[in-house]
C-alpha cells in the first residue's frame, strides 16, 4: 500500500470495495487536535472497555506512526484441546491492548490479491493483557468430588506479547494474531510452579477466521469472520471504530510441550504428561475461540484518538 493512503486497512478485493470506500470516507479528513494525549478513564459508546488503552506509551506517541489504535476482544465460548485432553471454555476470555502501524507500513499479501495492514501491539495501562478464569480439568478414571484435589484447574496466562496483529485478515486463511501462552496447573499436590509451556518455550496460538493448514494426519479447521461494522466518531473526531461480532477463530497448528515444575522437583511432571498426552506435536491440539466480539478504534493521530476517547467518557 502506498504511504499516501495510511488510513486504508487493506487493499480491496473486488468483493470488499464498498467496505474500503467506507473506511476511506471515515478517515479522509483528519483533525489536528490540541489536547495533550492522556488515558481516558471510562470511555463509553463505541469505545466502551478501552479505558486501559496505552495512549501515553512512547511507542503509541511516536509521531511517525501512520495509525494508532485501541483493541478490546472478548471470547464467550469455545474449547482448548491439549494433547488428549479437551477443556471447554465456559467463562469469558478478555484481551485488551494498544496497537500502532509504523512508518514502514507493514502489510500481508493474500492469494486473492488483497492486502491487510499488520500492527505492533502495546500492553495495556494498569490492567492485564488477558483476563480469564481458570478452567477445571477432570482426571481420567477419577470421580471429581473434591475440585482442586480430584481435578486440576488450568489458568491460561500470557507468555509474551501478541504479535503480527492483522485485524482485516478476517476470512483469509491467515492468523489474526500470534499469541504465546502458558497453562498454570493448580492441584493440592502440584505446588505453585506447575506449568505447561513457559515464557521461553510457550504454546504459540495463531488463530484464524479462515482455514488452518495443520500437518497430516490432522484435518483443517475453518473459522468464521463474523459480522463487520464500521462506526464514525459521534463527536466529530477523525477516529473510527470497527467491530467484529460473533466471530469464530480456530487453530490446530501449534505444538504443546510437556509439563514442568509439578510436584517436588518436578516429580509429578510425568503423571501430567501421561494423563494429557504430552508433549504433543503440531496438529495434535486445537483451540476454538467462539462467539468472539472485537472492537478496534483507529486514528492517524494519537492526540485525536485520545480526544475521542475522552469525549466519549464525558457523555
Amino acid at each position: 500500500m502506498p504511504h499516501s493512503a495510511p488510513h486504508q486497512l487493506r487493499k480491496p478485493h473486488p468483493t470488499r470495495r464498498r467496505l474500503a470506500a467506507v473506511v476511506a470516507g471515515l478517515s479522509a479528513a483528519l483533525l489536528a487536535a490540541t489536547v495533550t494525549p492522556a488515558e481516558a478513564a471510562t470511555p463509553g459508546g463505541i469505545y466502551s472497555g478501552m479505558g486501559n488503552c496505552p495512549i501515553s506509551a512512547p511507542a503509541m506517541q511516536d509521531p511517525s506512526n501512520l495509525q494508532v489504535g485501541c483493541v478490546v476482544a472478548v471470547t464467550n465460548a469455545g474449547s482448548f484441546t491439549i494433547g488428549s485432553t479437551t477443556v471447554p471454555l465456559t467463562s469469558p476470555i478478555k484481551l485488551q491492548f494498544g496497537a500502532y502501524w509504523d512508518k514502514s507500513a507493514p502489510q500481508v499479501n493474500f492469494p486473492d490479491g488483497s492486502t491487510a495492514n499488520q500492527y505492533t501491539t502495546v500492553a495495556p495501562t494498569g490492567a492485564p493483557l488477558m483476563t480469564a478464569q481458570a478452567a477445571q480439568i477432570t482426571i481420567p478414571g477419577i470421580i471429581n468430588f473434591l475440585p482442586g484435589i480430584t481435578s486440576i484447574f488450568a489458568q491460561v496466562e500470557p507468555a509474551g506479547p501478541i504479535t503480527n496483529f492483522t485485524p482485516l485478515a478476517t476470512g483469509e486463511s491467515y492468523p489474526v494474531f500470534k499469541m504465546p501462552i502458558k497453562l498454570h496447573l493448580s492441584n493440592l499436590l502440584f505446588g505453585d510452579d506447575c506449568y505447561i509451556g513457559s515464557n521461553s518455550s510457550p504454546i504459540v496460538l495463531s488463530p484464524t477466521t479462515g482455514t488452518t493448514a495443520p500437518p497430516a494426519p490432522a484435518t483443517p479447521m475453518t473459522g468464521n469472520p463474523g459480522t463487520l461494522a464500521l462506526n464514525s466518531d459521534p463527536n466529530g473526531y477523525s477516529a473510527f471504530e470497527a467491530s467484529f461480532t460473533n466471530a469464530e477463530l480456530v487453530d490446530n497448528t501449534f505444538s504443546v510441550p510437556g509439563a514442568s515444575g509439578c510436584g517436588l522437583g518436578g516429580s509429578l511432571d510425568w503423571i501430567i504428561d501421561l494423563a494429557m498426552g504430552l508433549p504433543a506435536g503440531a496438529g495434535k491440539g486445537s483451540v476454538t475461540f467462539d462467539q468472539t466480539d472485537t472492537s478496534l478504534a483507529l486514528d492517524t493521530s494519537v492526540s485525536d484518538l485520545s480526544s475521542a476517547l475522552n469525549a466519549s467518557a464525558a457523555h
